[in-house]
């Protein structure tokens, strides 16, 4: 501890009271006086005349008013020689530190050349040792195999006892040595152990130049690249050059959408985030790498970086699937699409089933085609034909349009017996609108009612003139049930296919039709698709309208799951994200993160349409739709089937039902079984869900029993028709008929107190009933109308009053009644309506 520990300061006091004095204070009120001695600075003043005029200053005898004060000549010649003596010194220390650094330099050389040798020499040692190695283990492997030869040479000579003497002579052979034991190489270990042992003092030094091998921790360690080291030399270079080359800067064609990510944006640019970061701040715009940024903020950006910007539009994502002209090089045959198309009942199905020695048709509910079928026929010659049935009920006009869209020929069965119906018009008309070729299949040719010829003339009125009729339509007589004209219709389509010459190339990225789409419980959503063009393979990346997914599995039309499908294949998908629309394309794609911004563009896309298609224009246009909506009712209901052409198919025969009073709505539609969200929607709306081909899960069930939600089940798409159109006829108002019952005229005019005026009639037609309602006729124009209040017969009040007969009328309210007026009596009755 110093001795001013816990002490204050030395302070001077007031001056003038005890001058020299110092008064110290210490604690609990401990005072000291310390005398404090002054010491003043001596000036020394120079002596008149000590200094010579004309003297350096600096040197001996110089210009007095130059020197320091009070400096004389001895004093200064004493300086002058001790600095002299000082520089002297400093060339010795300079000169002896320069010989000391040769000296040093030459030893660090020495040094090194010893070193090197001595890793020259351990490298050799090495080698020896290596070689020494491998000779011994040569003669090992020779040893080995001598020995083998003799235990084979003994073995021999146990069998055969006269070869024994020569395998003796053979072992005792001078030239045969035994094969060395591990002894010696244990030995050599140690022996290097020990010489690495003396000289391990300097082992953990760096002595000398520093090897590669040293420096990467020997040559069992991780060894750096020639790159790594040529990166290194040239910075070293570079720096003893005095500073970097800086790198030539790349411009870049930057794509901008109408907005970005900041993250994004660097990326494009191929740039630090963080610069892009701090370019934006220096802008005022605090943001984040995760923000977006509109296309004008990102252009100057871009532009600030040196970076030229191509302007993109959202759309642009779906360029990566546009199509590309095939190579004639590139093309391969590929089996025809043939689709079967015609009026409902007419044996499309059975005509399938006898092709395919399959029994489709009893799967079916009520024997009618419900669904796409999607089938694949080998023929006797070995030709492959892909077929599409579809649906013949009025209800699947679309699914039909969708058939003969991706079809390459289209099979037109007509029924002998019921000849050309609606759905067969309408089927020519889509085979017309694709520009298909068509052949007429006249079917069910066995019955005793069929007449072909019939058919042909009928088809003449619609443009389609068969061969037999002079014409280019081929027409093939055939019965699904007996087999005939089977092969005549094979051969007809098989000509056709080979007039087409239908080719596609498979060695390129997947582009197909979805013939049908479904959302399977235990397999998720599911997409029957015929492959148009490509091979579809699985664990491709693909987007179909505006779902994505990877192919996880493929299953054919047998249920067989397949690695690849070709063209002109059909085959179920599965991998989806969600249920796809019937008709959509499926396109391949090479990357997840394409297929999903092309899926989520169409999405919004598709959002947008709808949103523009439910709003209203105007103000004028959107009273007008409320006022007609009015005296509109509408029965609401929710449609759940098992695939999308089903539900689509319902849909739009829904919105045919109805009329300028009623109409049915549907409020959802959707594919898969019936869930508790359907029946929490169809609560809120007082709606009734339709489940066609579908069931309600557990939860749904108890939550519609609960609520009393009505769910009700259909397999044929007729009865759900007929079901609900029923139900929207209930929605209408009764029409009220009139049927007159009889005619009376007015005689004469009484007053009658406390009724007013009654008149006196005469019946002259029918019956007057007073519970009927009246009409008061005057010059033959309709006065009134109104109740009777009273009808009378003599003083009696009556019921009716019959033809011929006087009686007494008085009208409830109206009291303007003259003679010669005629009374019309009628009855009106509610007449109950229904949709047509």
């Amino acid at each position: 501890m110093s001795d001013n520990d816990g002490k204050k300061t030395l302070g001077l006091r007031g001056a003038g009271a005890r001058p020299g004095n110092v008064k110290q204070s210490f604690s609990h009120g401990r005072t000291k006086n310390v005398v404090v001695e002054t010491k003043r600075k001596r000036v020394v003043v120079p002596k008149p005349g000590a200094a010579k005029p004309g003297v350096t200053p600096g040197r001996p005898g110089g210009d007095p008013s130059k020197r320091p004060g009070g400096i004389t000549d001895a004093e200064m010649a004493r300086r002058l020689k001790a600095l002299q003596a000082a520089k002297a010194r400093e060339a010795e220390d300079n000169e002896r530190r320069a010989t000391e650094e040769r000296e040093r330099e030459e030893s660090r050389k020495r040094r090194r050349a010893e070193a090197e040798a001595k890793e020259r020499e351990q490298r050799e040692a090495e080698e020896k040792a290596k070689a020494k190695a491998e000779a011994e283990e040569q003669k090992r492997k020779d040893a080995d195999a001598a020995k083998r030869a003799a235990a084979d040479a003994a073995a021999a000579a146990k069998s055969a006892p006269k070869a024994a003497p020569a395998a003796a002579a053979a072992k005792r052979e001078p030239n045969h040595k035994p094969a060395p034991s591990a002894t010696p190489r244990k030995a050599d270990r140690e022996r290097d152990q020990r010489g690495r042992g003396r000289g391990g003092q300097n082992d953990g030094r760096r002595s000398g130049k520093l090897t590669l091998s040293q420096a990467t921790g020997g040559a069992g360690g991780r060894q750096k690249s020639m790159a790594a080291m040529k990166r290194k030399q040239e910075r070293a270079r570079q720096k003893a050059m005095g500073g970097t080359v800086e790198r030539e800067k790349v411009i870049r064609d930057v794509q901008l959408p109408e907005a970005i990510v900041v993250s994004e944006l660097a990326n494009r640019m191929a740039e630090r985030v963080a610069d892009v970061v701090k370019s934006l701040m220096n802008m005022g715009m605090m943001v984040t790498q995760n923000q977006t940024l509109d296309a004008d903020t990102a252009e100057l950006i871009i532009e600030e970086f040196g970076h030229k910007v191509v302007r993109v539009s959202d759309s642009d994502v779906e360029d990566v699937i546009t199509d590309v002209e095939e190579k004639e090089e590139n093309l391969q045959d590929r089996p025809p699409v043939i689709t079967i198309m015609g009026h409902v009942d007419h044996g499309k199905t059975s005509l399938l089933d006898a092709i395919r020695d399959a029994k489709v048709v009893a799967g079916e509910a009520g024997g009618i085609t419900q669904h796409i079928g999607a089938y694949q026929v080998t023929t006797d010659s070995g030709t492959t034909l892909s077929f599409l049935d579809t649906p013949g009920h009025a209800a699947f006009t679309s699914m039909r349009s969708r058939g003969a869209q991706v079809t390459d020929i289209v099979v037109l069965v007509v029924a002998a017996d019921d000849s050309v119906m609606p759905q067969t018009i309408e089927a020519i008309n889509h085979a017309k609108a694709a520009e298909v070729p068509m052949i007429v299949a006249i079917n069910k040719c066995d019955k005793p009612a069929a007449d072909p010829n019939k058919v042909r003339a009928e088809l003449l009125q619609h443009e389609v003139i068969v061969e037999a009729m002079s014409g280019e339509v081929q027409d093939v007589e055939v019965s699904a049930i007996t087999g005939q004209g089977l092969n005549e219709l094979l051969e007809a389509i098989a000509l056709q296919s080979e007039i087409l010459e239908l080719k596609a190339n498979p060695d390129r990225a997947a582009q197909g039709a979805v013939i049908e789409a479904q959302l399977d419980v235990g397999r998720g959503p599911v997409a029957t698709v015929l492959v148009q063009k490509g091979t579809l393979r699985q664990g491709d990346i693909f987007v179909v309208g505006e779902q994505y997914g990877k192919v996880r599995a493929l299953i054919n039309d047998k249920g067989e799951r397949v690695e690849e499908a070709g063209p002109s294949v059909p085959v179920e998908v599965l991998g989806l994200n969600g249920t796809p629309e019937a008709g959509d394309v499926l396109n391949v794609t090479e990357t997840d993160a394409q297929a999903r911004e092309i899926a989520e563009y169409r999405e919004k896309a598709a959002k947008d349409k709808r949103a523009a298609a439910g709003a209203a224009t105007t103000l004028e246009q959107l009273m007008q739709k409320a006022k007609e909506d009015e005296n509109v009712s509408e029965l609401p209901i929710l449609v759940k089937a098992d695939v999308q052409g089903s539900a689509e198919a319902i849909v739009q025969a829904m919105e045919k039902i109805g009329n300028n009073e009623v109409r049915v709505r549907v409020l959802h539609s959707g594919v898969g079984a019936i869930t508790e969200s359907d029946v929490g929607l169809a609560e809120a709306s007082g709606a009734p869900i339709m489940g066609f081909n579908v069931r309600a899960n557990a939860s749904a069930r108890n939550t519609a029993n609960q609520k009393g939600v009505e769910i009700r089940y259909y397999s044929v798409i007729y009865d759900l028709v007929d079901d609900v159109k029923a139900a929207a006829s209930g929605l209408l108002s009764a029409e009220i008929k009139e049927n007159f019952i009889g005619y009376a005229t007015i005689k004469d005019v009484f007053k009658v107190s406390n009724v007013g005026k009654v008149a006196g009639c005469l019946v002259t037609e029918g019956v007057a009933r007073r519970s009927a309602g009246v009409r008061l006729l005057r010059d033959n124009v309709v006065i009134h109308e109104g109740t009777l209040k009273t009808l009378k017969r003599f003083k009696d009040e009556v019921a009716e009053v019959i033809s011929g007969q006087e009686c007494g009328m008085a009208f409830e309210n109206y009291d303007d009644i003259r003679a010669n007026d005629v009374i019309e009596i009628f009855e009106r009755e509610e007449v109950e309506r229904s949709l047509d």
